[in-house]
């Protein structure tokens, strides 16, 4: 729906017109369960129209007044609003119009039944007849054509007058909810809110104009903004502000971690008045599931079963209807609960009436999740604000999003579940040959070429069968159900002309489905929104990273490099790249260079005394304690092995593989207080995610620029953008997220003014120009270390300037 509040018009198709409820969707949901359901009607209708065609035809010729897919269009008004409404009836067979509609259920059946359960096809038709005689047409007949999918057997019900008169309480639906959102226009033109800070930092005084100034120059900006900057409070402020001129209807912030969402809600609260600007944190499905089994198939779920019935006495048109209401997930649990309805589908209603969605990545980007944004009604990327944070992370969260793993196991499981259901015999045979060709894989960096035809012929079967055979999926089971509709999905992904793709196994009977790279596709979505703010402390080099989001098409991207003042004033730009500027942050950072050692898979058990013992001597300087930063557990256990084993007294403490952030900023605090040494893996959230080490770490050693394992996904990356050039495609796919992982670390050391830190790079790689290049530009500038005595003068001297 897409809808003008000034001109109080709105344009839809007559099935999003029949199809609309303020409340849960008929059928409990989408996802993977309605991949094939979306697919079973286009089958039906072909052989329906083809038995047509056999019976109209005389001498080779269709008799006149015989037409199918015929547009039917008009404009309705009501209560002061004019909706376009527009579609294509399935059948014009003389003066009758026919719709033909797939069911599931045995046919025939009993015509209240079938009008109980499918309310929305009587109206589409009923909608069909009133456009049709806007034009002068006389009244037409209009039948509805139910098709068994199993079987092909049909049932044929006439629409009635009554059907007619519900298109206008369906007017009255469709308005209320246009009216709803002319009072969100309302609210968010008078819109008060706060700045985030009490006062502003050195650096934050002009980021306001430069983010202006950005987004007017281009419609994505990358955002750089050192860790510790107010990268969140920035850019609310300024996306509140946006939203409260006018120039975007809709904000939508995104980031991979909880903890990131949590965060800004707590600064929207602080920034704005309870209900001054209604806002929803989207949590995954699974968290919102009170049901006993977390599967989504309507007839399973007694949250999902009826709940359309059941939404208009629940009460809980209040998550929309009162702006004040709380939403936070136990809330919403415990309403849904209380209702007899599923939570979620209280969440999916609510978006739609609050200006700002917070959730994660998928929602935007991950074709499983994305329809939770997409589909909701009036909906408009274009009048979107797209906030991304922590976006170093999306190219490859991205790519996992469309990677898929396919086990022999699996689908072992899979067909005797079926055989126990007495599922037909095609879908039977099908999974057997499926089963039969993961379980012939070995092994392998890359399928070969037969092996892959064979997986493709396969899904395509399967994927095909999916589509047109009607199961018990509640009898069938989450997981099972969960294997059977990965088919399509791995189908889509082989046949996605935006991805580079790698088939390849681990282990003997499975098959890895994974994503290469996904920029071409990341690119395609943020063009889509009328502006689009990426951001993070570790963008640079902006030109590579916005390769990585497919920002660089042939249509002539450019790469805006950052003035002084952190904007860009270059015109005609697909992106603008700002830098914001830090003054603090100048000088903060002591850093040498340990030309000793090589810290390379292949060298680095050589250097395990002398990496030890540089540890202990850190600690020596420091007198309080040191984090030490390690590419992998396994390197970590083995230098906290090669201590124990040389007798040191040096207290280390590896972190613990926690999930909860509480939980690690614990660790982090006791750590801190009664441990010599932290020893931190890069590109986990202890050193991406825990801003407590600013100001009470001031020595750190980085051992190794925490380049990604060699391994078939990454040669494989490596062949893609070979055309490149070898060092290009090295830096890449190497060496980029490597330091990247490293910037992140040393940002946790540096976080306001006055912090300090010395940082020690052990590997003689960080003095490699193509190293040195990409780490963080405050730590560009470095001493070279190359004996014992000069680490140990290096050290001395850093700590009385500290």
């Amino acid at each position: 729906m897409q809808f003008s509040l000034a001109t109080k018009t709105a344009s839809l198709s007559v099935g999003e017109f029949a199809d609309f409820a303020l409340g849960p969707r008929d059928g409990g949901g989408s996802g993977a369960a309605g991949i094939w359901r979306a697919q079973l009607g286009q089958h039906w209708h072909n052989e329906l129209r083809t038995q047509i065609e056999r019976e109209q035809t005389v001498g080779g010729v269709l008799r006149p007044g015989i037409l199918f897919e015929v547009p039917i269009e008009g404009r309705l008004t009501h209560r002061g609003w004019t909706l376009a409404l527009g579609g294509r009836i399935d059948q014009l067979v003389g003066d009758t119009l026919r719709e033909i509609k797939t069911v599931l259920r045995p046919l025939p059946a009993d015509e209240p039944e079938l009008r109980a359960d499918y309310p929305s096809y009587f109206l589409q038709l009923a909608a069909y007849v009133v456009l049709r005689r806007l034009h002068g047409a006389p009244q037409p007949r209009a039948e509805l054509v139910f098709v068994e999918a199993s079987s092909g057997l049909s049932q044929t019900i006439a629409l009635t007058p009554f059907d007619e008169a519900l298109v206008h309480h369906q007017l009255d639906a469709v308005v209320e909810f246009l009216e709803l959102q002319r009072r969100g226009a309302e609210r968010r033109a008078h819109l008060h809110f706060h700045s985030p800070f009490p006062s502003l930092r050195p650096g934050q005084e002009t980021i306001q104009a430069d983010l202006a100034t950005a987004l007017g120059t281009a419609p994505v900006v990358l955002f750089e903004a050192p860790t510790g900057y107010g990268k969140t409070g920035c850019a609310l402020e300024f996306a509140l502000g946006q939203l409260k001129i006018g120039a975007f209807d809709r904000l939508i912030w995104l980031t991979g971690k909880s903890t990131g969402q949590i965060q800004v809600v707590h600064t929207l609260q602080a920034m704005t008045a309870r209900g001054g600007l209604p806002f929803w944190q989207v949590r995954n499905k699974g968290e919102h599931c009170v049901n006993d089994v977390f599967h989504c198939v309507r007839d399973g779920c007694s949250f999902l079963n009826g709940a359309a019935e059941r939404w208009p006495q629940s009460g809980l048109a209040r998550f929309y209807n009162d702006d004040a209401q709380p939403r936070e997930l136990d809330v919403v649990r415990a309403a849904g609960r209380e209702a007899g309805i599923c939570p979620y589908e209280i969440t999916r209603t609510a978006l739609a009436f609050n200006d700002v969605w917070i959730g994660d990545y998928n929602y935007v980007f991950a074709p499983d999740n994305r329809g939770l944004f997409y589909e909701q009604p009036g909906f408009d990327a274009r009048r979107t604000l797209l906030i991304i944070d922590e976006a170093h992370n999306l190219p490859s969260r991205v790519a996992d999003a469309y990677s898929h793993t396919a086990s022999d196991a699996d689908v072992r499981g899979l067909l005797a579940e079926l055989d126990h259901l007495n599922a037909p015999a095609p879908l039977i045979l099908a999974v057997e040959t499926w089963a039969r060709v993961l379980g012939s894989i070995d092994p392998c960096e890359i399928l070969d070429g037969t092996r892959e035809a064979d997986v493709r012929d396969a899904l395509d079967r399967l994927a095909a069968l999916v589509s047109t055979t009607p199961l018990d999926y509640t009898a069938l089971g989450p997981h099972h159900s969960d294997t059977l509709w990965q088919f399509p999905k791995l189908v889509d992904f082989l046949s996605d002309p935006r991805l580079r793709r790698l088939l390849w196994s681990r282990r003997a009977g499975e098959l890895e489905f994974t994503c290469v790279d996904a920029s071409e596709a990341i690119g395609t979505t943020l063009r889509e929104f009328g502006g689009a703010l990426v951001m993070s402390a570790t963008l640079a080099p902006f030109d590579q990273f916005a390769i990585a989001c497919g920002l660089d098409s042939a249509s002539g991207t450019q790469l805006v490099r950052a003035t002084k003042s952190g904007a860009s004033n270059l015109a005609g730009a697909t992106y603008t790249a700002l830098r914001a500027p830090a003054p603090w942050r100048h000088g903060a950072y002591d850093v040498a260079v340990d030309l000793r050692v090589s810290t390379a898979f292949r060298e680095r058990a050589a250097n395990y005394a002398t990496t030890a013992a540089t540890i202990e001597q850190l600690f020596g300087a420091a007198g309080r304690a040191v984090a030490v930063f390690f590419p992998s557990y396994a390197y970590a256990e083995n230098i906290q092995r090669t201590l124990e084993n040389s007798h040191s007294v040096l207290r280390v403490s590896l972190q613990p593989k926690l999930p909860d952030l509480a939980a690690q900023a614990a660790w982090v605090d006791e750590t801190l207080a009664l441990a010599d040494a932290l020893f931190l893996v890069l590109g986990s959230s202890f050193a991406e995610s825990i801003d407590l080490l600013g100001g009470r770490v001031t020595h750190a050693m980085v051992v190794g620029p925490a380049l990604p394992e060699v391994n078939a996904v990454q040669k494989a990356r490596l062949d893609a953008f070979g055309s490149l050039g070898r060092d290009v495609a090295f830096r890449r796919v190497y060496q980029i997220p490597g330091l990247q992982k490293v910037n992140q670390a040393l940002g946790r050391l540096v976080r306001g003014p006055g912090q300090h830190a010395k940082v020690l790079l052990h590997c003689r790689r960080f003095a490699d120009p193509s190293y040195a290049a990409l780490l963080d530009p405050e730590c560009q500038q470095y001493r070279e270390i190359f004996t014992h005595e000069e680490l140990s003068q290096w050290l001395c001297s850093v700590t009385r300037s500290l």
